[in-house]
């Protein structure tokens, strides 16, 4: 789901620039009203300049500095900008003052708002220092207004805006902390909803569940991770967006009827034929809008979670059928041993006792391997042969598994090989494997082909059980080794399960790898020595 970028934090020395630039307007005003004063036709109207000359050169450089400090505006820090602009304002408003007495009081009530403003921007130790500049320089004019003899002004005037610019000063400088502090939380709180909204958004991309938004028109506009890999690309503003209908005329469908009439269909969907089913809701984006959240719950994650459930129950049970086995085991096993000690016994029947009692240990492993499994407990590889395993295990299956007109045999791409297994855990699944090819990997009419092949793959030890069956269908594969997963109708599902499992507890792999042409093949992938 694409996701718009972050904002800039919101830095209070920019905003202020604002501020700034109305600051120097007002300063290009006031210096062209001076010039106005001194060269248009309203010099009528005032007493003549003290000092002529010394009026037109400050109100000429004071619009020219004023005109460049617009000019400026942000090439400059704002607190230089502000202080720059006010030591400028009070040393031509002065010199102003002087050479224009009659205008003096308005110049200093102009000079008020620069003082004012200044400290609006500026940190509060210049601020008041201005303030103080500009008291100072009011009484110094006055003091030298008083050494030119010129017409006497009272004392009260200059004292007046004294008290004025200290007062304004100090509010200013409070309002504009203030304002500063409230730039900076409005700056961390924009920052932080930026963050919470990308944390948002990164979690919506990534469920597991598909998010698609579709609007009136029934056209995808937005799509996460797994919504696209269901759908695929829903388009863009510059190619268009694609119609649910088109893409997924099921979904389109559902969705469409859920505006209609409101009625939601919960059976499960199949966008595609490797893909998990899914269960669709549909939601309104806005109570009134026309624009709809589309859900896509994976059930895989349902039957997961039910698996999960399953699997815990299955190894309590296992536990305590397990132990229930085990006594008529022992029971058997010493009774076997019974008649083997009689002398009665015939040498064919001494024979059948030995299957017996063979297959009464097996049995005991395949159930302390169960109890294992379900316990979680490790294995207990050791060096195994597996060459001389195969062997083995290829006659004592024969012995104790009548196939008929099957076969089975065994193979090997090396003289000698060593790996790492548990001898019980590993002649279990082994007995899964051979017990599934001889079922199902036969073609039909005709009889079973099976090999058990000990060989080398990539530098590893593998021991493949091969059939010449039909294979295994691609959608199938996937789900091999599922639990409770079976084709067969008398089957648990269980049994590749398990041999998984088993593999696993020993640092091995257990995978199927088709074969080409006719057959398939499951490989155990085993620890070389010394790995």
């Amino acid at each position: 789901m694409p996701f718009k970028p972050a904002l800039t934090p919101l830095d209070a020395d920019h905003v202020l620039y604002r501020e700034l630039r109305l600051f120097n307007l007002y300063r290009v005003l006031e210096a062209a009203l001076l010039v106005a004063l001194v060269f248009g036709p309203t010099t009528g109207l005032l007493e003549p300049p003290r000092y002529a000359l010394l009026a037109r050169s400050v109100v000429i450089a004071y619009l020219f500095v004023s005109i460049v400090m617009l000019g400026l505006g942000r090439r400059i820090d704002v607190r230089l900008s502000a202080g720059i602009g006010v030591a400028a304002d009070l040393f031509f408003g002065v010199l102003a003052m002087h050479a224009l007495p009659s205008a003096g009081s308005g110049i200093a009530v102009m000079i008020l708002f620069n003082v004012g403003a200044a400290s609006l921007l500026l940190p509060p130790r210049f601020a008041f220092a201005f303030a103080t500049v500009s008291v100072a320089l009011l009484f110094a004019e006055y003091a030298w207004g008083v050494i030119d003899s010129a017409p006497r002004r009272s004392f009260t005037e200059p004292v007046m805006f004294a008290i004025g610019y200290i007062a304004l000063a100090t509010v200013m400088n409070v309002l504009g902390k203030q304002m500063r502090e409230s730039y900076e939380i409005a700056a961390l709180r924009t920052t932080e909803n930026e963050h919470l909204a990308q944390v948002n958004e990164l979690i919506i991309r990534r469920l597991r569940t598909g998010v698609l938004l579709v609007d009136g028109a029934g056209r995808m506009r937005l799509a996460n991770e797994a919504a696209t890999a269901l759908v695929g690309d829903v388009g863009d503003e510059v190619h268009g967006f694609r119609e649910l209908a088109v893409a997924v005329p099921e979904l389109g469908r559902r969705l469409q009827t859920w505006r209609e009439t409101g009625g939601v269909d919960d059976t499960p969907l199949r966008l595609a034929v490797d893909q998990s089913d899914v269960i669709p809701r549909f939601t309104r984006l806005q109570a009134n809008s026309d624009q709809a959240l589309v859900f896509l719950d994976d059930t895989s994650l349902l039957s997961q979670r039910a698996e999960s459930i399953t699997l815990a129950t299955l190894g309590r049970f296992s536990a305590s059928l397990a132990h229930e086995i085990r006594n008529p085991l022992a029971a058997m096993s010493y009774a076997v041993q019974l008649l083997e000690e009689s002398d009665d016994i015939r040498p064919a029947d001494r024979r059948l006792l030995e299957i017996i009692h063979q297959h009464v240990v097996r049995m005991n492993g395949i159930v302390e391997n169960v109890l294992g499994l379900a316990r979680r407990e490790p294995a207990k590889p050791v060096v195994v042969e597996l060459v001389h395993f195969a062997k083995q295990f290829v006659d004592d299956y024969l012995v104790s598994h009548p196939i008929e007109g099957d076969t089975l045999i065994a193979a090997s791409t090396q003289a000698e090989l060593n790996a790492l297994f548990d001898p019980r855990q590993l002649h279990q699944a082994v007995t899964v494997l051979v017990a599934n090819a001889l079922n199902y990997g036969r073609m039909p009419g005709e009889p079973a082909r099976v090999t058990v092949r000990a060989a080398i793959d990539g530098g590893q030890p593998v021991l493949d059980v091969i059939d010449r069956g039909p294979g295994i269908p691609e959608p199938i594969r996937n789900r091999l080794f599922k639990p409770f997963f079976t084709t067969s109708s008398h089957g648990t599902g269980l049994g590749l399960y398990i041999a998984r499992e088993l593999c696993r507890a020993n640092q091995a792999s257990l995978d199927y790898v088709p074969t080409p042409g006719v057959g398939g093949c499951f490989r155990i992938r085993m620890s070389a020595l010394g790995r």
